[in-house]
């Protein structure tokens, strides 16, 4: 009771402490509206980046045959509990605009990742992408390959068997880390104000007009924690029971 109160008085008192009677106002604002929509549209390009490189990844790490692939599992798994800042200052250093690979990128092509809404995408796509890898990897492990098997002998072509007969195997597993992933990118912090900045209309994410909010007005920022609260009970109503056990 004492560890179920530690986790819920801070949420409670969230909720006791809003403007209730300004919500609807303050809610409809522009800056509120404008942080949303960003917000929604790079956690939703942060999750299809996730997915094209993720789900390769996974197979490597629960079909590929390769030496190493328990070092490629604890690699893939370091954003987990790698700070964010630091994981900011790493892409800083890389794809910054004199980084390792951000040099070549600015002076081949003028794409300059930092301080721009590409940044954004890029930060959270970084810290987002291993709970898309474990819990898909999760489901590789989990299905049987007896049956891509059968559909190798029937003539299909592993691209056919993939999307016919293994995609569909690895469903709940791929929804569960999708959900996952694109939670954790929506409330990104740390590697997104590092990395891309806070710019207002172009990397101010919710998570930072938060932050911002909670210096010169209070209420602001508890009517965007509040937002931001509701979109994690819809991640939890949405990873219900049936799709949990089949990603395990």
């Amino acid at each position: 009771m004492l560890g179920l109160l530690f986790l819920m008085v801070p949420l409670a008192g969230l909720l006791i402490r809003a403007p209730w009677r300004g919500l609807p106002e303050r809610l409809f604002s522009a800056e509120v509206g404008q942080a949303l929509r960003l917000s929604l549209v790079c956690a939703s390009l942060a999750t299809v980046l996730c997915l094209l490189l993720g789900i390769p990844l996974a197979w490597l790490l629960a079909r590929g045959d390769l030496p190493g692939r328990g070092l490629i599992r604890a690699l893939v798994t370091v954003p987990l509990v790698l700070p964010p800042v630091v994981g900011g200052v790493a892409l800083l250093l890389v794809l910054g605009r004199r980084g390792v690979v951000g040099q070549y990128l600015y002076d081949w092509f003028g794409i300059a990742l930092p301080f721009s809404t590409a940044g954004v995408v890029v930060a959270e796509a970084f810290v987002a992408m291993p709970f898309l890898v474990i819990s898909v990897e999760g489901a590789f492990r989990g299905a049987d390959p007896r049956y891509e098997e059968a559909a190798a002998t029937l003539g299909a072509s592993r691209w056919l068997t993939f999307r016919r007969v293994t995609l569909p195997s690895i469903l709940p597993g791929v929804v569960a880390g999708t959900v996952l992933c694109w939670a954790r990118a929506l409330g990104e912090f740390g590697a997104t104000i590092t990395f891309a900045g806070n710019f207002p209309g172009r990397t101010t994410t919710m998570p930072l007009a938060v932050y911002l909010a909670l210096e010169t007005d209070p209420a602001a920022a508890i009517v965007l924690s509040l937002v931001l609260l509701l979109v994690s009970v819809v991640v939890l109503a949405a990873l219900r029971e049936r799709w949990i056990r089949g990603a395990l």
